[in-house]
């Protein structure tokens, strides 16, 4: 998946922050999950709206961006 496809800005939709495709739910509150060593497994739980394919993307594709030689 590309990041269009993962990530949605929108300024009618949470005033612009980025949230995963077809959700409210903002992106940086998976890595305040893991930041605060919580489980992905935990995230999910709490934000069902968000897929475990959307997650495992986000996570993909900022390792991509920051290894990006």
């Amino acid at each position: 998946m590309k990041a269009e496809d993962l990530i949605e800005r929108n300024p009618e939709k949470m005033g612009g922050v980025a949230v995963f495709s077809g959700t409210r739910v903002p992106v940086e509150f998976l890595f305040q999950f893991l930041e605060d060593d919580q489980t992905l497994e935990t995230f999910l739980d709490q934000f069902p709206t968000v897929s475990r394919a959307q997650a495992q993307g986000v996570l993909g594709a900022s390792r991509d961006l920051l290894l990006r030689s």
